[in-house]
């Protein structure tokens, strides 16, 4: 495939307005599925479970099987739509959806249409630089996710080449609460940054509220990001009709989202600025190009040919179900992250470093588990952030913030030093365990007998006996000679300062 021709971005801008809508996909946290008594994969209690074990007959589409609606989803979703601001509807409906689902065994998705749970709400999201920008909410609706296909042969992964693929069903029948934006205008050369604060908010909100794991790079948050164009016109005028949009379809990281709303901004100008037409579309965001490719002509909502669930009731929830769920509702993000600035002490800088980088979930519960702010905000924006981006990876699939905590809690106990911290969070990475079994396993806890530290100076000493006179004759930055070859003789399993001391009270005998 030839790769697409993109405009310089800020030429893009000059030309022609960017029209953004998003919708994001949060797969919640029950026991069980939406519409069974199966295990919920994205429980963590069921994660990593063998393909097609969390599956029942409803799941599988069996003859016969009726669904039953999870109250604690139901309840999960209301929750999520007054944090959105929305209203809960009275009564909602639940709505076949149809089309060829190769991953649910029915062949249609059990969604909702004309009818969802909750409607017309506003979120106020955070710019990196303190602006607060109200998103329009449209809906957020109840639904089930897809199964999952793996395809084999082929040299990508991907269905294009491949021999066969496989049907794993534990997937199919999670609920899922599909947040929908309203058309969202005057983003203007912010558009990316807005579309990855936005799914920070919302990954916020969902973790506050405890619905969901919100771990993007599983797939409990996924984000389909709308663009499209339409040309500037002149002061006065009538605006130009919106033009047609695309839909990049599950980019599952926040970096992810921003880069694939500029690069459809650059894409979709240079088509239109060479007279060309955009394909209603969705398509595919390639992490590793940086890149979008054409997915499937862009259905509207006629093709899914909706219609009531016939093996559904309405959903009608209590008013006092509703004002017991809004009274329980956390802080908003906004205030929230304003409040956390506070409490912890960061300067502006230092806590944009963390919103930036999408970790403020991960310092927080960092902090929980017992680390100090400080250090919790410099073991993620410092040494995990830059193993993940050396590995492409999210920082926080590589390591939990209990680890991060115990980790940090070792070098408080004096057990490590921070360049043996590094090599022990090498190790929790790689799948070794926990950081203390890391300590163990490798042998690199700080050597705290000072029998060995004392032998180890004197055989340097010995080594540079013209070092001791200077130390005694008050020179003691040369003792540094004297704690590098300490240090090396331990393999760095020794804590400077005590070394630095155990030589001054050498030189003073």
């Amino acid at each position: 495939m030839a790769k697409a021709a993109l405009m310089d971005y800020d030429k893009a801008l000059e030309l022609f307005e960017p029209v953004l809508g998003f919708e994001i996909h949060v797969e919640l946290n029950t026991e069980t599925k939406m519409f069974s008594a199966a295990g919920n994969p994205a429980n963590n209690a069921h994660h990593g479970a063998a393909p097609n074990t969390l599956v029942a007959p409803v799941d599988m589409g069996l003859p016969g099987s009726l669904p039953v609606v999870n109250a604690d989803a139901v309840r999960s979703s209301i929750s999520l739509g007054l944090a959105l601001g929305c209203s809960i509807a009275p009564s909602s409906r639940f709505a076949r959806k149809n089309y060829f689902y190769p991953d649910l065994g029915k062949n249609y998705q059990i969604s909702q249409y004309d009818e969802p749970i909750a409607f017309e709400g506003s979120v106020d999201v955070e710019m990196p630089d303190g602006e607060i920008v109200a998103i329009p909410i449209e809906r957020a609706h109840m639904e089930e996710d897809a199964g999952k296909l793996t395809h084999m042969g082929g040299a990508s992964g991907r269905i294009q080449g491949a021999e066969y693929s496989l049907v794993d069903y534990n997937r199919a029948g999670v609920p899922l609460v599909e947040i929908v934006t309203k058309t969202i205008f005057g983003a203007e050369e912010r558009a990316p940054e807005l579309a990855k604060a936005y799914v920070q908010t919302i990954r916020d909100m969902v973790i506050a509220l405890g619905i969901s794991e919100a771990r993007m790079e599983r797939g409990n948050l996924r984000c389909d990001a709308n663009v499209s164009l339409r040309p500037r016109v002149a002061p006065g005028e009538e605006p130009a009709p919106l033009g047609i949009r695309t839909e990049t379809k599950n980019v599952n990281s926040m970096r992810s989202v921003e880069r694939a709303v500029r690069y459809e901004i650059q894409r979709q100008a240079a088509i239109l600025a060479a007279g060309g037409t955009i394909t209603q579309e969705t398509r595919h965001w390639h992490e590793d190009t940086g890149t979008t490719s054409p997915g499937r002509p862009k259905s509207d909502a006629d093709d899914y040919r909706y219609f009531p669930e016939p093996d559904l009731l309405p959903v009608e929830p209590a008013a006092e179900l509703i004002e017991e769920l809004r009274a329980a509702l956390p802080e908003p993000p906004a205030a929230h992250r304003r409040r956390l600035k506070a409490d912890w002490g960061f300067t502006d800088l230092e806590f944009q470093d963390v919103v930036n980088g999408g970790l403020l979930a991960e310092v927080e519960a960092t902090i929980a588990a017992g680390a100090a702010p400080q250090a919790a905000r410099k073991w993620w924006t410092g040494e995990i952030t830059r193993v993940a981006n050396a590995s492409e990876r999210e920082a926080a699939e590589l390591v939990s913030p209990a680890d991060v905590a115990a980790l940090q809690a070792l070098i408080d106990a004096g057990t490590l030093t921070d360049k043996l911290a590094r090599q022990v969070l090498e190790g929790v990475i790689a799948g070794e365990g926990t950081p203390q079994e890391v300590v163990d396993a490798r042998g690199l806890a700080v050597v705290s007998d000072d029998g060995a530290l004392l032998a180890a100076i004197d055989e340097a000493l010995a080594a540079q006996p013209d070092v001791l006179a200077k130390i005694q004759d008050g020179k003691v930055q040369a003792a540094g000679a004297v704690i590098g070859a300490v240090m090396k003789a331990m393999r760095g399993q020794a804590d400077a300062a005590r070394v630095r001391e155990l030589i001054l009270e050498r030189a003073s005998q």
